[in-house]
Parts: C-alpha cells; structure tokens; sequence
C-alpha cells in the first residue's frame, strides 16, 4: 500500500503550478534524470538589419555575442535542484547612432528547488532572473522590442499537500519584477506579487488530473501606468497521453480592477504543452488569453494613454529534430495580437479616452546545429520579425547568426 500510495502521489503532485518563473512553456515537471555540472562557451556574429525596430530610423548592424553558461541537476530521493545559468552580452562592433551604448548584457539563470518531507507534504521554488536586451517573447510580457536592456525575475514558492488517494492541493506566494533602466521607459516597469490555491484531483485512469485555481494578486506599477488587482478562477485538465507528453489546460473568470478604470470579467485561458514525439523529435508549445498589464501606456497623437483593458492572446510554438547524431534542426514561432480599450487621458493633449487599438506581432526562427568535433558545434539561425501596430510605429526586422560553442 505504501508503494501504491507513492506512485500517485508523484502523479497527483509532480505536475504542480505553472510557474511565471519558468515563462509560458513551463508545465511544471520536475527534472527525472540527475545530470553533472556541464559548462558551456561559444561566440555567434550577427547581422540584423533592424537594430532599434520603432525607432526614426532603420539602422542595420554587425554584433557580436560571447557567452558562458553552466547546467546541472541533482536528485536524491527527497530533494530536487535544477540549476542553469548563462553570462553573455551583444557587442556592436560599429554601434549605430540609433543605439546609445555598444555593448548590452544578455545574461539569465534560473534554479528550481523540490523538497520532500515525507509521501504527503512537499515544498518547491522555481526561480529565474534575466537581464537582456532582446525581447523573450515566452516569458509573457514582452510585445515589442524596446532600444534598452531590461530586468525581469520572477520567483514562485508553494506547499503541495496530498489529503487523500487522489485529492491534492498546491498553495503558494508568486512575486513578479520587471525594470527598464532608461527613466524614459518607466511607465513600463511593474511589480507583481500573487497568492494562490490550486484543488487537484486524480481521475481514475491515473494519466488525467481535474483542477480548480483561485488566485489573487495585485500589480503596483510605475509612472504614468496605473495599479490593478486581478482575480482569477479556473477550471483545469492536465493529461498525459505517454511518458514523455503532457497537455496542461485552464479556462475560467479574470476579474479585473484598474486603480482608475472599473472592474470587468474578462474570459481567461491558458495551455501549455510539453511532448517528446520519439528519440529525434521534441515538439512544445503554449496558448494564453488574458488582459495584461503590461505595456499599458501608448502614445496617440498627442496624447499618452493609459488603457485598463489591453487583450492579448500569446501563442507560441517551438521543436527541435535530430537529423542524425550530427544535425538537428531548431525553430519557433510567436503570434501575438493586442486589443487596447478604455484608454485615459494621462499627459499631453487629446480626447479624455481612446478605444479599440489594435497590436499584431509575428516572430519566426529556424536554424541548424552541427556537431564539428566532440563537444565543438556550429549553427546557424535567422530570425524574422514582423509588427504591425496602431499604438506605436510598424517594422520588419530579420537576423542572421552564425555561431560556434563548446561544450566540457
């Protein structure tokens, strides 16, 4: 009875809360094999032909991008780590006059931490920081590419419980931080923390688990931008249709108040997708439909406007194929659509409101990598962004890399 009472307890709790830490694709699985401290070096050129996509001009330049990073994973039978880290920065080799410095930091880490007391109770931490300057649509806030580097780190804690044989529960505290260092972007900045319960309940076949969420949270953001709190209830399924694929769902109520705007129940809906098709093929992907409160402060006309309203849906899709032992092939894709109502009034000149401003991004990236000499590898990549926008300027904007890493 013991082992039994183990096994679903494992599929009851491993599954867990998505993590705003680990961005969209996360489906919260733990780490099953442990893996030993692995560094890696490497250096890629880039051409971009679009250097401040936005900006009064369209600059085209030449980077370069050094980079370190480390990985590993250490299981034991009651505590999990999973650690990465990655230090590099993009180094413009003749900075264009649209760009103020000619060197920008592209550095993340992330450690996720699984604790076990006994069969029933278990702690996790799942924890990331990056500072960079390219936009990482998957993290969930990012819509455009703004000319300076930014801080975002994101930290989630919970407390998973299992009260019965098939029933659950995960608690647990959020806290969301992102910062622009130009003063010129701070109605951007925004500062989250968010509690929530999350029921979960193992259906009979034991690859299917029902779930009900209630969170809470409110957003403090910074200059002209106003706060909101933001409720939510949803219904859920996680299902795993092998060991190697799982579709996480949710769909449910946003219940939504702007410090200056009115409460409004929004339809609210997330999915993410973790599979591994065979050896060769990982395919993931994620879905969410949400009213944001990021990039909320739009400037139209002559006016700057604050909109409580901002729906946006974010799907995005990504795999890699192994070839042979010696090619595999990467690409991705982002698709994401905006909505601006109930905008105010908040500096300059104009109407006291502004309404049904649309946004559209599209972002599309496909590469090799070849293995050269053990541990040594080449890629190459081009990535193609294109926004259209009625908030802000439209661009195309395409890169080229050309790259070389190692790894010991």
């Amino acid at each position: 009875m013991k082992n039994k009472f183990t096994l679903i307890f494992v599929s009851v709790l491993a599954i867990g809360h998505v993590s705003a830490a680990e961005g969209l694709y996360n489906v919260g699985t733990e780490a099953q094999n442990a893996m030993p401290l692995k560094w890696s070096a490497g250096l890629n050129l880039t051409y971009d032909d679009n250097v401040n996509p936005g900006g009064a001009s369209k600059d085209s330049a030449v980077s370069l991008n050094p980079f370190v990073g480390l990985s590993f994973i250490s299981l034991t039978p009651q505590t999990t780590w999973d650690v990465y880290g990655r230090l590099g920065c993009i180094y413009y080799i003749e900075k264009p006059s649209s760009l103020v410095d000619d060197v920008y930091a592209q550095t993340s880490a992330t450690a996720n931490l699984t604790h076990r007391f006994d069969e029933r109770l278990r702690f996790s931490s799942r924890n990331s920081i990056t500072y960079e300057l390219e936009p990482d649509y998957a993290q969930g806030f990012a819509t455009s590419r703004l000319s300076g580097a930014y801080l975002f780190w994101a930290t989630d804690d919970s407390l998973g419980y299992r009260w019965t044989e098939r029933m659950a529960t995960y608690t647990g505290i959020s806290l969301t931080g992102l910062e622009y260092g130009k003063s010129v972007y701070k109605d951007q900045n925004r500062f989250t923390w968010e509690a929530y319960n999350q029921f979960r309940y193992q259906l009979t076949q034991e690859r299917s688990v029902l779930t009900l969420d209630y969170r809470y949270g409110q957003t403090t953001a910074a200059g002209l931008a106003a706060d909101s709190t933001n409720q939510y209830i949803l219904a859920g399924l996680e299902h795993r249709f092998s060991p190697t694929a799982i579709l996480v769902t949710k769909v449910g109520l946003q219940v939504r108040q702007v410090d200056r705007g009115t409460s409004t129940d929004n339809p609210y809906a997330e999915m993410a997708l973790d599979s591994r098709i065979n050896q060769d093929f990982t395919l993931k992907g994620f879905l969410r439909y949400s009213v944001e409160g990021y990039d909320t402060v739009q400037t139209v006309g002559a006016g700057a406007y604050d909109f409580s309203q901002r729906q946006t849906l974010r799907v995005g899709l990504s795999g890699n194929y192994a070839v042979s032992s010696m090619v595999s092939i990467f690409s991705g894709i982002d698709y994401i659509p905006a909505k601006f109502s109930d905008g105010h009034l908040v500096a300059g000149t104009g109407s006291a409101s502004s309404s049904g401003l649309t946004q559209h991004l599209f972002n599309a990236s496909l590469g090799f990598s070849v293995k050269l000499i053990e541990r040594f590898y080449g890629n190459v990549a081009y990535n193609y962004t294109d926004s259209n926008s009625e908030v802000s300027k439209a661009y195309n904007r395409s890169r080229i890399t050309i790259g070389v890493s190692y790894q010991f």
